[in-house]
């Protein structure tokens, strides 16, 4: 573990939901303080959780600039913040309807990106998505690919990766947008790759990749610690397809024609996670093949 002093005071969004629970020890296991912004509560000691709309840019602002717990009321001020991760949102189509989920996901993430650059601070991580890349007319899918969303949900993500892109521009900051695969918890591996394996079909949406919810952590702590790229955009998966067959094999039984842009290893992701390897030093912890049985 980190020392305290090492680390960071992070304002992480969303830090209730499915990826925020095991973000959230992840980086607080490295010395890092976080203050989390939800709608809904957060079962951890270590954290507190301010309940914030953040459609409502005036409660952002403030609660970004907040105390990180009652424990530092009695301060004579309010320390800095040195990042922002922003992972709230709804993570998918039809949980509301679609203009609110277009409305909720791309004001909030405004609004976030824009409270933390007048606020002075330097470094925001933002949670994109794969399904950004709509239906793929070419293999690996790496950063500079010219995505295509194909709903509403996905059409949220990529305008809040324009968001990012404009407000790094205008305050020389580092913001850096993740495109996370599926994110897997510990429990799911044994419930439901099995399934995922047998029926490879029901897994183009999401290139047949993954991210496993720990190792998501990994990532968003090598971001705040990679300072000077301004705006960036990585993909976020772990390193290996979610088939049986190897990838190129598999990807051309699969979707014959589709053309495969450069030399693929073996078993290589299709959504390709080579940058934020090369770029943030990104290990592979979390291989779905050490949980699975087949």
């Amino acid at each position: 573990m980190a020392s305290a002093t090492s680390g960071k005071r992070i304002v992480f969004t969303g830090g209730s939901g499915k990826a925020g629970r095991h973000v959230i020890p992840y980086l607080i296991a490295q010395g890092h303080q976080v203050l989390n912004l939800d709608l809904l509560p957060y079962d951890n000691p270590d954290v507190y959780t301010m309940k914030t709309d953040l459609t409502d840019s005036g409660q952002v602002f403030n609660a970004i600039s907040s105390l990180f717990s009652m424990a530092e009321y009695a301060a004579p001020g309010v320390e800095k913040v040195d990042a922002v991760i922003h992972f709230a949102a709804f993570a998918r189509n039809m949980l509301v309807p679609d203009n609110e989920c277009f409305r909720a996901n791309v004001l909030s993430t405004y609004n976030v990106i824009e409270a933390a650059c007048k606020l002075g601070i330097k470094k925001v991580v933002i949670a994109s998505s794969e399904t950004t890349y709509g239906d793929s007319h070419e293999f690996p899918l790496e950063e500079d690919y010219d995505v295509d969303p194909m709903d509403t949900y996905a059409t949220s993500k990529l305008c809040g990766e324009r968001c990012a892109r404009s407000f790094a521009r205008r305050f020389g900051v580092d913001i850096y947008a993740l495109r996370i695969g599926n994110v897997i918890e510990p429990h799911e591996y044994e419930r439901d790759f099995p399934a995922y394996v047998n029926n490879p079909s029901s897994r183009k949406r999401n290139a047949w990749s993954y991210i496993d919810a720990r190792d998501l952590g990994q990532i968003c702590d090598l971001c705040v610690k990679k300072d000077g790229l301004g705006f960036q955009v990585f993909n976020a998966t772990n390193d290996t397809i979610t088939t049986e067959m190897p990838t190129v094999e598999f990807l051309k039984k699969e979707c014959p024609g589709v053309k495969i842009t450069r030399e693929m290893g073996e078993w290589e992701a299709p959504l390709s996670n080579r940058k934020i390897r090369e770029v943030l030093g990104f290990k592979d912890v979390h291989n779905w093949r050490q949980y699975v049985t087949l």
